[in-house]
C-alpha cells in the first residue's frame, strides 16, 4: 500500500492534477480579482487608443506596468466573461509552467521535486492571478529550447519575456549554449520586430510607439516608489535597504558586485559540457532575477523557488544535512512567510516590512556562488546518460 501511494505521489501526472487544483482554486478570490482586471482591460485600453500607464479608478486600482505586448498575450483572456478569462488565464499559466519542466532537460526525479517544493508558492502566485508564473516558465523555456537546438522558438521565448515584462531578457544568460549563436541572433532581431509591430494591427504604429517610450519612464519612477515599500523590493537589494533604512546610497553598489558573482562562472569554460553546470547557472539566473530586482513581490518568488528546487537537484553529488535544512528553510521562512502560518505580528512588524522572504533565497544563492566557482560538475554526465538510456 504505501509503495503504491509513493508511487502515485512521485507520478508526474499526480503532479498535473495538483497543480491544476491549485490553478482552480484561484478563482476562490473572484472578487479579489484586480490584477487580472488590470491585465484584462489593458488589451481593450490598446484596442481603444487609450493610454496605458495611467489610473482607472472606475475599472480597477492601482497602475498597469507591462509592455503594450502584453496585449498580445492577454488578448484571448479577455474577450470571454470576467471570470471565464480568469479561470482560463490561471488554468494557462499554470499549465505553461507545468509544461516548461516537464518538456525540459530535467529527470523525473528532478520534475517530482521541483512540482512538489514549488506548488505553494504557485499557490501564492495564482491567488494573486500574476504573470510571473509565465516568466518563470519563459526562462525554463529559453533554457530547455536552447539545450534542444530549437533557437527560432527559444529566440521568441526570450523577446517575449522582455518586452512583456523586461525579466525575460535574462533568458540572454543561455546564449553561449547555444551551437548557432548567430541563427539565435538573428531571431532574435526578427521576433523583436513581430512582437513590437504586432500591436499596432488593432491599434496604431504611433500609439504603440508612444506607449513604449511612456513604459520607459512609469518603469524608472516605480523604481523609486519601490525602495522602502512593505509589498516590493522584497530582494537582496530590498533587505539592505530597509534594514539600513537609508536612501542616500545607489544600488548599484550591490548590483555590481552581484552581477559580478553571476558572471564568474561564464570563466569555467571546460565545464560548459556538463548538464549539471548548465542547470546550476539556469538556477542561478531564476534567484538572480528576484533577488535583484526592485519590483520582487511575494508572488514573484515562484520563479526563485523553482530556481532553489533545480540548484538542489542538479549537483552530482550527494546534498549535505546543511543543504537540506537550506531547503527547509526556504520552503518556511520564504514560501510560507506571507501566509498565516507565520504569526501575524511578526508578517506585519518584521517579515514584510524588512523583506525578509529573500532572506533564504540570498542564502542559498551564495552558497551556489560559491560552488559554481569551485565544484566539478562532471559526475552528472554519465548520470544523464544512464537517465536517458531509460
Amino acid at each position: 500500500m504505501k509503495e503504491k501511494l509513493k508511487r502515485i505521489l512521485l507520478d508526474p501526472k499526480t503532479l498535473l492534477w495538483v497543480w491544476m487544483i491549485i490553478a482552480v482554486s484561484g478563482m476562490t478570490r473572484i472578487h479579489h480579482n484586480n490584477n487580472f482586471l488590470i491585465f484584462r482591460q489593458s488589451f481593450w485600453h490598446v484596442v481603444e487608443l487609450k493610454p496605458l500607464y495611467q489610473h482607472y479608478p472606475d475599472e480597477y486600482f492601482d497602475l498597469f506596468l507591462y509592455g503594450p505586448a502584453f496585449s498580445l498575450v492577454i488578448g484571448p483572456f479577455a474577450i470571454p466573461p470576467v471570470w471565464l478569462g480568469m479561470l482560463l488565464w490561471l488554468v494557462a499559466l499554470t499549465l505553461l509552467l507545468y509544461g516548461a519542466i516537464r518538456h525540459n532537460v530535467f529527470t523525473t526525479g528532478q520534475q517530482v521535486l521541483i512540482y512538489w517544493f514549488c506548488a505553494h508558492e504557485l499557490l501564492n502566485s495564482v491567488q494573486m492571478q500574476q504573470f510571473n508564473i509565465a516568466i518563470a516558465a519563459l526562462i525554463l523555456l529559453s533554457y530547455g529550447l536552447i539545450r534542444y537546438e530549437e533557437d527560432f522558438l527559444a529566440a521568441l521565448m526570450i523577446v517575449l519575456g522582455t518586452m512583456v515584462k523586461l525579466y525575460g531578457i535574462v533568458g540572454l544568460a543561455f546564449f553561449f549554449f547555444s551551437r548557432h549563436k548567430g541563427r539565435l541572433v538573428a531571431y532574435l532581431a526578427f521576433w523583436a520586430v513581430v512582437l513590437f509591430v504586432a500591436p499596432m494591427l488593432y491599434s496604431s504604429p504611433d500609439f504603440i510607439i508612444g506607449q513604449h517610450e511612456l513604459w520607459i519612464d512609469t518603469l524608472l519612477n516605480k523604481n523609486a516608489d519601490n525602495m522602502f515599500s512593505h509589498g516590493t523590493n522584497i530582494s537582496l537589494l530590498g533587505v539592505v535597504r530597509k534594514l539600513s533604512g537609508s536612501a542616500a546610497y545607489s544600488d548599484l553598489w550591490l548590483i555590481i558586485p552581484g552581477l559580478i558573482a553571476f558572471a564568474l562562472p561564464y570563466l569555467r569554460f571546460g565545464q560548459y559540457r556538463h548538464e549539471a553546470f548548465r542547470q546550476t547557472l539556469l538556477a542561478s539566473v531564476l534567484m538572480f532575477t528576484v533577488l535583484f530586482s526592485t519590483g520582487s513581490e511575494n508572488s514573484t518568488y515562484i520563479i526563485a523557488v523553482v530556481g532553489v528546487a533545480i540548484w538542489y537537484s542538479a549537483a552530482p553529488w550527494q546534498r549535505s544535512k546543511w543543504d537540506v535544512a537550506l531547503m527547509v528553510y526556504v520552503f518556511f521562512c520564504c514560501t510560507m512567510a506571507h501566509s498565516d502560518l507565520v504569526p501575524r505580528f511578526l508578517r506585519e512588524e518584521y517579515i514584510k516590512p524588512y523583506g525578509l522572504k529573500a532572506v533564504p533565497v540570498i542564502l542559498v544563492w551564495l552558497k551556489l556562488c560559491y560552488e559554481i566557482c569551485t565544484k566539478d560538475y562532471a559526475m552528472h554526465n554519465a548520470q544523464c546518460t544512464m537517465h536517458n538510456a531509460k
